[in-house]
Formats: C-alpha cells, structure tokens, sequence
C-alpha cells in the first residue's frame, strides 16, 4: 500500500510517516520545503512538490497513491490560509482522491468540532467532515481532544521558567495522547475494513485536569508552578471576541480550545469498543506521566551536558 501524507513534518504528520515506514508502506510526503522536510527523505520517503493553496499541484502527486492522510492544519489566526489551505486546498485533495480511486482518506478532525461554529477553523473541520461524508471517497476520520507535547509548552516550560499558568476554573477531564499512539491507530485503521467510512472520537483510557498536569510537573521539576484562574465564562466573551483559537499558542487560544475540551463528549462511554475495535491494549499506549518524567529526565540530562562542558571550558581557560 501506498501512501500520501500531508503534514508530515509536523508533530503529528513526522510520527505518521515514521511508524508507516517502520511497517513498510510506500510513503510519499506532499511538502513546500524540501529542505525543511529532508529528515523525511532521510528516513526513506518520497518528497513531491505540492501546495495545498495551489490546487494545480495536487492532482499529480496521486500518482500511484492507495491512501492518503491528511495530518496538516493552518494556523488558526491566519484567516486568508484557513480558507485557501483547509478549505480550498482540502477540497481539492477530496476532489483528486476521488478521480485517483484511492482507497481510503484519513482526516484529523477536533473534539466537539461540530459545537463551535463561531471559530473559524472548528467550521471549516466540520465542514471538511460532512464534505468527505458526502463523497464517495472512503473516509476514516479522526476527532483527537489533545496532544503530550503541546502540554510541555503549557505547563512545564512556564513552570521552568517561573512563568505563569493560565487555566480555567472548570474541572474536567481531558483525554490528552501522545502522538505516537495517534499515529498507531491512524495506521491501524487501514488495515481495518470496520473503520472505513467512520468518525471516531480518540483519547487515552486516561483523563487528567489541569491541577492534576500541574502538580505532576511541580514534582518533577522540583519548583512551584505560578497559576492565574480565568473563569469560564470571560473566557467566552474572549473568544467570541478573537473569534479564533490555535492549539498551544498565545494565552486566549489556548482558552479557548480549553473551552472545547471541557465540552461535554462520550470519550469514556466509547473507549473500551474503540480500543477493542482497533485490537489495541490500552497497556500499550503512552500514558502522561510518564511522557512528561521522560521529558524532565532528558531535560536535566541535557542541562547536567551543558554544565559539564561549561566547567570543561572553564578548566581550558586557567590552564
């Protein structure tokens, strides 16, 4: 089988291509920079020029393409590239894999999506959703509530760098995954003829509230975090005025998709089916406190390294 992916230098779209390769598809990446993607080629996928705000070079990177997964998104407050690269160009994307006879389209959707039509890229997520659903491309979507590395910037990193938390007086909890193991039941789903032609909500077996993530990472950076409470319902008028959000970027969105996940979902009335459907064993995926003790141990590691050669430098100097 042979895949196209779309995304695939990003956080989620690197992963997809890794774990694709490890199992040996054919993996072709569309890309803009080929300097930029090159670590791709490096692991052993085909790079094709393609730029989803220019329709006219979609069409030719089908070629020989079974399947295509989509793992790209814009930034959610460049508006003129939302409707140019998520609407326009993933039209276009539906439109090729439908006169390419592809096999099956994976999508990357959000949790609650169809809740928050006032944002902007929620709209165009649903939009894309009913879209492939009216088509006669088989389609696999998936609708993902968060992910371990955008926690990092949320609340580790400030916490390190003695900067504040912004979080919401609610306390729900939120089913965050690691990328890794989106990626593993995104490849799982090709191999699945159940899965074709359905939307599924993916979380962890697992939830966590904010206090929960930040005691966790108090403890192991040894340090008190700074958190600043915004209550639920400034965070409305927030963004009913921005009108937009982006996953892990400036305060406001960050709220704002906080919002979207404290949403009422049925994640936990539907883990066991999901994990059994795709003969995944919730054992086997990552779970979040020990992503982020990985992540500090790999940080002071590094941060004893860069002491090291400083005392090194040092030494060099008096002799």
């Amino acid at each position: 089988m042979s895949l196209l992916v779309i995304g695939g230098t990003g956080t989620l779209g690197r992963q997809i291509v890794l774990q694709a390769l490890t199992k040996g598809y054919q993996v072709r990446c569309l890309v803009r920079n080929f300097r930029k993607a090159s670590f791709l080629k490096e692991w052993g996928a085909e790079l094709v020029y393609g730029d989803l705000s220019r329709p006219e070079t979609i069409p030719p990177c089908f070629k020989g393409i079974t399947a295509v997964i989509d793992a790209s998104t814009s930034r959610a407050s460049e508006l003129d590239a939302l409707k140019k690269v998520d609407w326009e160009g993933k039209l276009c994307l539906i439109e090729a894999s439908k006169v390419a006879k592809v096999q099956r389209f994976i999508f990357f959707s959000a949790q609650n999506v169809d809740q928050f039509q006032n944002i902007p890229l929620m709209k165009i997520k649903n939009g894309i959703e009913i879209k492939l659903r009216e088509s006669v491309v088989p389609y696999t979507t998936f609708r993902l509530t968060g992910f371990y590395q955008g926690l990092i910037e949320q609340y580790a990193i400030p916490i390190l760098e003695n900067l504040p938390i912004w979080v919401t007086n609610e306390n729900t909890y939120i089913s965050y995954m690691d990328t890794q193991d989106i990626a593993k039941f995104c490849l799982r789903s090709l191999q699945i003829p159940q899965t074709e032609n359905q939307t599924f909500l993916l979380g962890n077996s697992k939830g966590w509230v904010s206090s929960e993530i930040i005691n966790l990472c108090e403890q192991l950076a040894g340090q008190e975090a700074k958190v600043q409470r915004v209550p639920l319902f400034i965070l409305k008028v927030i963004s009913q005025f921005f009108g937009f959000f982006e996953w892990g970027q400036n305060i406001s969105d960050r709220l704002a998709f906080a919002e979207i996940l404290t949403s009422e979902n049925n994640l936990s009335k539907s883990t066991f089916d999901l994990y059994k459907m795709f003969k995944i064993d919730p054992a086997e995926l990552v779970q979040l406190d020990d992503y982020f003790l990985e992540y500090f141990i790999r940080l002071l590691k590094r941060l004893r390294d860069i002491n090291f050669e400083d005392v090194q430098k040092q030494k060099n100097l008096i002799i």
